[in-house]
Parts: C-alpha cells; structure tokens; sequence
C-alpha cells in the first residue's frame, strides 16, 4: 500500500473519530502522528514536528493575551457602556450585542468573546423581557464573522496565511482577512437582526450563568452591612497600655459598642493586659468613635466598608463568601466581625444558618458563612484554600463587577504593541505573539498561573498532532489525488466552481470535526487543487478561511456553539434554522468578493 493511500486511510479515521466523538481530541491528533510514524509515512522527527511548529507557539501565546484582556476588566467595562446606551429597544440591543461579539472576536478570539460576553448578554435579554436564546446563538455567529477581520483574531487564519507564505505568494497581510471579513459580518449581523426574532425559540433555559453585576450589593443586603464597624489601634501614648482587656469599658461613648480586641491575628481575651497596637474592633456612630481616638490616643485602622461606600468592590479590594466545611481547622476558632485574617483579609460578617451572628464573638461551627474583604490577591487564594468553600469564584465576580481594573490600561497597551508588530510585519507573529503573553505577565496583568489556565492545551495538542498529517497529505501525493477527482468533478476550466466545491468540502466537515482541524485537512488539498487548475493559491485559501469560519449547523461545530446551547436552551436543530441562510450567504459573498480581490 502506498504512503497516499495510507495518509487518506488516517485521514478518513481521523474524520470518523471526531464525528463519533468518543475519544478526546487531542487523543485522536497524536493517535494520527503515531500511525503516521509507525506505517512509516513520516520519520519520527516529522511526525512530531507539529508540537514545535512556529504555528502552536503563537495561537499559545494568543489565550494568554486573550485572558489578560478580559481578567484586566476591558471586557466587562465594554458590556457595561452598551447597557448604559440600549435603552429598552431590542433590535438596537440584538444588533449591539453582534457588532460587539464581531469586534471581540477579533481581539480576544471567538471562544474568549463567548465566555466573556455570555453572561451579559442572558442579563440584557432578561432586563430587555427577551428569552436568551434569541440573542445567544446571534451573538455566537457574528463572533464567527468576527473572527475573519484580523490575522490574530482565529488560528485558521494563522494557519491560512502560513500556507500562502509557504506557497511562495506574497501571503496575507494582518488586514488582509478584513476584505472579506467586514462583508461578511455585516450580512451576518443583518441578517441575524431579521431571521432570528422569526426563527429560534424563546425557551428559556433552566441554567442561566449568575448574574454578579450587583454582588455587592447583594451581599451587603444580605450581610446587614449597615453601621460597619471600625479597627481602632492602640498608640503608645494610650492609658489603655497595660491596662486589663477585661476592664475595658466604652460606656461613656453614647451606642459605641467594643466588639473584640485582637493582637496580631488573635484575640485578646480575659485578664491580658493591653499593649500598644493593639486592635480595638468597636461599632457606633462616627461622631462616638472620633470623640473616642481623640480621648484614648487611637489611630483609625479601618473604616466601616459597605456598598455603598463603593469600598466592598473596587479595582483593589474585592470581597468573598465562604461556607466552612466539614473537619474544617476553622471549627471551634473565635472570630468577630474586623477581625483581621492576615495581612490583606478582614472578616465583615458571620451568618449560621441563615442568621447573621450580630456583632459580638462567635466560636466558628461547620456550615457558617463568613465574608471576607481584603485586596484581589489574597481573595483569589482562598479560592485553593482547603479550609473553607468560596461561594462564588472571585475571578468571576471581578471580571464582572470591575470595569477597567488596575492593569487595564497595562493590558490594553501590550495588546496594541502586538498588533503594531503583527501589522507592520517588523518580527515573526510567534515572537510577538510570546512577547505579548509574557509582557502580560512581567507587568502582572495575570499571574503565571492564569497563563498556563489560559491556554487551551486541547487545542494546542490538535494543531500539533494534525500539523504532521496535513504535511503527510501534501508530500505523499494524496491531496493531488483529492484535488484531481474534485477537478475531475468540476471541471479545469472553471476555477469559480473550485472555490464553491472547495467551500463545501470545508464547510461541510466544519460542522462536525473542529474548523482548525478541518483547515488543517483541507489545505493541502486546496493547494494541490489550486495548482491543478493552474489559479493563485491566495483566493483558493482566502475561500478555505472563510468556509472554515461558518460553522453555523451544529451545536459541536465551535466550542462557542456549545457554550451559547444551555444557556439559550437550545436543542440540536435549531442551529440550522439561522445557521443555513448564513451559510449560503457566506458562500455567495465569498465567491463574489475573493476572485476580484485575489483574481484567480
């Protein structure tokens, strides 16, 4: 058996495994570099060549970029100024939410868009009286023309546009895809604007992702933080110094109640005498607690935090419900409202079951609830803390809550950096692209942790497991033998019936199998037709990104699909219903636009 026909073998079970979609993914890829290696296709070196390929490093580089943009709050702060602009029109909202989805797209990948604007838009259709699912799948397709307006905005497109450079063209410039791209999502966003009202349901699903737009003030409602309370330190000059913490007494201050004394991070209790700094943690009215600073030699530790101080939840400090567990080393532990848990946490309030615990110390019990405030970063560890249960993920909330963090402006301007270098060409796109993502991290917009989360290894392994078969196809002959029947097909003199047939080859496996795996497949094959019918290679491949883009049919065909399909309540046939005049649209643009712009 030749090595063509072997290459066609692994392709067609390639192809059948991620259709029957039992095994992993990424399984699959090396699986097909292994078979490549051991029929002797490839030598070992080649065969696993893709995991090193210049390709991966970059579309790598491109999550960590992505999850800086959307942890520094850009996103969040974007989602924010459209509600403030909808009004209550829902075609206007319809319409935002798309272009919006398209512009994302283009920055922070299709797949980063949809987790990012996923939860604001099934906020904006509840508040607008619209059920999710008509604005969901929408804001999904138009993320899919988004991701057809800029080189970095797709790993298709990095991968189209390193074929034309291997294929000796002058290739496809950072804007290059935007010819196309922009057309495309215009009709996309106005045709989803007419159909979608008409053709998806109004289910509502029983999942809906939270809504922490108003956590704050959620649980400063449920937490009663009403009158708050102030740390108060003992300065040397204080009578309190030496003094009994028993003897204690506030009662010359009009309601000022002392709720515990703490030293370091524990209590002081019983006969101990004060000493300086000291924490005196008292409640009352501010005019009580100034007169008492002035009176006993105090210094202002904390101030009450509430909502509505806008203290609770802000670029620096954040806020965390947590449930202590089972066997948890907090059971039996005293704590009080203030008191301070290490440098940068200070509880505000204690609750067991359903009640809160007042003012006063409580000896911890399981299943109490505390909340804590205390800076982003000592928040976002409790989160691998195993000593207690956090309610809601601080992340989430922040990337919710904050528009514009801290590092925004930090983000924002390493982004712009890369694509400068990536628009003018000045350094090879995986070296600005690592660049980025570790400027992202140098400068502490995430930290090493939320890098190595970011990337999506599932997609870095398919890319590098397939990388090897789309060389196999090439140099064993079988894509010439594809390409000579789809030929045979359409004819040799008719070079506008390639693209279509090339177009629904790549469509039609995009709906099945990922649309990175798809190009991967079908790009040889493209070539090798290209050079049979005797065109550029630059319109064939312009048409196989674009056909690699519409995934529209099935809920597996993108990731951002499936992640829109709970939370619309769809079922599997309701992708079809918007998904086919998209496609066909798609197709007509492209066969109209692509040979004029590349001309065959």
């Amino acid at each position: 058996m030749d090595h063509a026909t072997i290459s066609l073998l692994i392709l067609a079970a390639v192809i059948v495994a991620f259709i029957w979609n039992r095994l992993p993914v990424g399984a699959v890829a090396i699986l097909a570099s292994l078979s490549l290696y051991a029929t002797g296709v490839l030598p070992a070196q080649q065969a696993l060549s893709g995991f090193g390929d210049l390709v991966v490093v970059f579309i790598a580089s491109l999550f960590v970029v992505s999850e800086g943009i959307d942890s520094a709050g850009v996103t969040t702060w974007a989602g924010q100024w459209l509600l403030s602009m909808l009004g209550d029109r829902p075609r206007v909202a319809l319409v935002a939410v798309m272009a919006m989805a398209s512009v994302m797209s283009a920055l922070i990948t299709l797949n980063g868009a949809a987790a990012a604007l996923i939860p604001m838009v099934v906020v904006i259709a509840m508040r607008l009286g619209l059920a999710p699912g008509r604005m969901l799948l929408p804001m999904a397709f138009a993320g899919s023309a988004g991701s057809l307006l800029v080189l970095t905005a797709s790993p298709v497109n990095v991968l189209i546009a390193g074929a034309a450079a291997d294929a000796g063209t002058a290739g496809f410039s950072f804007f290059s895809f935007a010819i196309v791209g922009v057309p495309v999502a215009i009709a996309t966003i106005t045709l989803a604007a007419f159909l979608a009202p008409r053709v998806l349901p109004e289910r509502v699903s029983e999942t809906q992702p939270p809504d922490l737009s108003r956590h704050a003030a959620t649980l400063a409602e449920h937490y009663e933080l009403v009158d708050g309370f102030f740390r108060l330190r003992i300065r040397d000059q204080s009578p309190l110094v030496g003094s009994p913490c028993d003897a204690l007494s506030l009662s010359g201050y009009d309601g000022l109640q002392l709720i515990a004394v703490q030293r370091g991070l524990v209590p002081v209790q019983g006969a101990a005498a004060l000493l300086a700094d000291d924490v005196l943690v008292v409640t009352g009215a501010p005019s009580e607690v100034s007169r008492a600073v002035v009176d006993l030699v105090l210094a202002v530790a904390m101030r009450p935090v509430t909502a509505t101080t806008g203290e609770l939840i802000s670029r620096e400090v954040g806020v965390a419900e947590l449930v202590v567990p089972p066997r948890s080393p907090l059971v039996g532990e005293t704590m009080f409202p203030g008191m301070a848990r290490g440098a940068e946490l200070t509880v505000l309030a204690i609750r067991r079951r359903g009640r809160d615990r007042g003012a006063g110390p409580t000896i911890i019990e399981e299943g109490d609830s505390l909340l804590v405030h205390g800076s982003w970063s000592a928040v976002d560890e409790l989160v691998e803390h195993r000593d207690v249960l956090v309610v809601n993920s601080p992340d989430l909330v922040r990337r919710q809550t904050v528009p514009l963090g801290a590092k925004a402006g930090t983000a924002i301007a390493i982004l712009a950096v890369m694509i400068i270098l990536l628009a003018a060409d000045v350094v090879p796109a995986a070296v600005a692209g690592l660049g980025a993502a570790t400027a992202m991290v140098l400068f502490r917009v995430i930290s090493g942790g939320q890098a190595y989360r970011a990337v999506s290894w599932q997609t870095v392994v398919l890319i590098g497991g397939l990388i090897p078969l789309s060389t196999a196809i090439e140099t064993s002959g079988a894509a010439d033998r594809i390409a000579e029947r789809l030929i045979a097909i359409v004819g040799s003199g008719h070079p506008v019936l390639v693209l279509v047939a090339l177009f629904l080859l790549t469509a039609g496996l995009g709906q099945f199998i990922s649309n990175t795996a798809t190009v991967l497949i079908v790009i040889p094959i493209a070539l090798a037709a290209a050079a049979e019918s005797a065109v550029s290679p630059l319109p064939i491949l312009m048409t196989v990104a674009v056909a690699g883009a519409a995934s529209f049919l099935t809920p597996v065909a993108t990731p951002a699909n499936m992640m829109v399909f709970s939370p619309g309540g769809y079922r599997f046939g309701d992708y079809w219903r918007l998904g086919l005049p998209l496609l066909v649209t798609w197709l007509m643009l492209a066969v109209l636009i692509i040979p004029r712009v590349w001309p065959l």
